[in-house]
């Protein structure tokens, strides 16, 4: 796509706007002297036009900053503690991000840094022989929970396929063996935990579990890991799913009589970026896909009506007197573009969604590349206090990720599609309109006139 400074089909030429400024300094504005509908608005986050180039610095400017604190070396006998550690479930995150943002730009240092971080783990515990005090090294030697091993599964599955050079697969299998085993199932397969109530249910722990499930069949050439992942996903729709709203709520409790119901931004980020992933998997026959992108579409929908004015969604998704959140942005930012570009959503209605949701992150990102407004890790609470009070964080590893892989899609969907500024607002075309649209300017009276079709 060609870089443009603006473009407005449609309206007016760059000339007629100088005009227009001119006027203001010397008369009054009013509805006979200047055509008001070009008056320009105080836009809190940037709207308009976006230059593909611009998100990739976003990017990398992120990417700067977790590269540097995130180094591949021990320290003092242990792995170097970092501002984010590389075998939490978020860095898992980061690995999957890093490596669709290599595929999608050509930036083949998105991918080192997967290969080189996973590749020192690898061999540091191929090295040690007590891992008790080195808190990395035994989620990667002896991980106990699906937090330690859900998502890190799928990202190690992921990198192994990406680079045959990385000899980690032990470590891969030690991953699964706890995904497999270690998760709480009720008798229909839905995964639930023992906590903060028996049989409670996280949506959380979609992510946790059912992309890595995905990942699998394709690393082992098991398909029935993907049927097992598509099967559990309608457990948890039949539980979280809230119709009337095209939302998630965050918990559910298997034997109560009423359903907490708080949806919590960030967990129906990950609620949409497993639906997101599992989409990725499924071939077009398979018996659950049309589920998943039913509920795909509708939850898409609902993030699209709940979206506030300056791109940001907030911490409650249905609360707008709750604080606006970043890393839920950023995942919402993500699943509509990969929908727009997949060819599940219309880029005509989704589009401008997206791009306006990147826009509000790109605003968090600062000049050190740290990703400001990101809530904390965030347990299960069952009102409305407990979610808006939560503390926000730069050093919330819960929002890098999230942001490389939002711009990295974004980007992909401003290659892949055409948005221009017409009549003021963004919109997404299927073919350049420049080539097969009428182009209109306006006269000295604002009169519309068509100067080129």
């Amino acid at each position: 796509m060609k870089t443009r400074h603006l473009v407005i089909l449609g309206i007016l030429t760059l000339t007629a706007c100088g005009k227009g400024v001119q006027k203001e300094a010397e008369e009054e504005i009013n509805d006979s002297t200047t055509p008001l509908h070009l008056l320009k608005p105080d836009y809190k986050t940037p709207y308009g036009q976006l230059n593909p180039d611009s998100v990739k610095a976003d990017i990398d400017r992120v990417f700067s900053y977790i590269d540097e604190a995130t180094p591949a070396k021990m320290t003092d006998g242990k792995v170097n503690q970092g501002t984010y550690r590389l075998t939490s479930y978020e860095w898992a995150v980061m690995y999957d991000a890093l490596l669709d943002a290599a595929k999608i730009t050509g930036d083949k240092k998105y991918s080192d840094y997967v290969s080189d971080r996973i590749r020192f783990l690898a061999e540091e515990a191929d090295k040690a022989v007590d891992v008790s005090e080195d808190g990395q090294l035994r989620q990667v030697k002896n991980p106990l929970t699906l937090d330690d091993a859900g998502a890190m599964a799928g990202a190690w599955m992921r990198a192994a396929m990406a680079d045959t050079t990385l000899n980690i697969s032990p470590y891969i299998e030690q991953y699964w063996q706890v995904v497999e085993q270690s998760p709480v199932h009720l008798s229909d397969g839905t995964i639930a935990r023992n906590r903060p109530h028996y049989n409670a249910i996280w949506l959380d722990d979609m992510f946790m579990a059912l992309p890595s499930m995905a990942v699998r069949s394709q690393y082992k050439d098991h398909p029935e890991q993907l049927d097992e992942a598509a099967r559990i996903a309608s457990g948890f729709f039949k539980r979280m799913w809230m119709p009337d709203k095209k939302i998630f709520r965050h918990g559910y409790l298997e034997d109560a009589t009423h359903q907490p119901s708080m949806a919590w931004g960030r967990a129906n980020g990950w609620a949409i970026l497993t639906l997101c992933q599992l989409l990725d998997y499924l071939p077009e026959n398979h018996p659950k896909r049309a589920e998943i992108l039913d509920i795909y579409r509708q939850h898409a929908a609902g993030l699209a009506e709940l979206q506030g004015i300056d791109g940001f969604w907030h911490q409650l998704l249905d609360r707008p007197e709750t604080y606006e959140e970043t890393s839920a942005t950023a995942i919402f930012a993500y699943a509509l573009a990969h929908g727009v570009n997949e060819g599940w959503l219309e880029a005509t209605t989704y589009g401008p969604v997206a791009q306006l949701a990147w826009e509000a992150v790109s605003t968090k990102i600062n000049e050190k590349g740290e990703v400001e407004g990101v809530c904390v890790g965030t347990g299960m609470g069952f009102d409305p206090a407990y979610y808006a009070y939560r503390p926000v964080s730069v050093k919330a590893a819960h929002g890098y990720g999230p942001a490389i892989w939002a711009g990295a899609e974004v980007y992909r969907m401003l290659k892949d599609n055409h948005p221009y500024v017409n009549d003021s607002a963004v919109h997404y075309y299927d073919i350049d309109p420049e080539a097969t649209m009428p182009l209109f300017s306006l006269d000295k009276d604002g009169k519309a006139i068509e100067i080129r079709h």
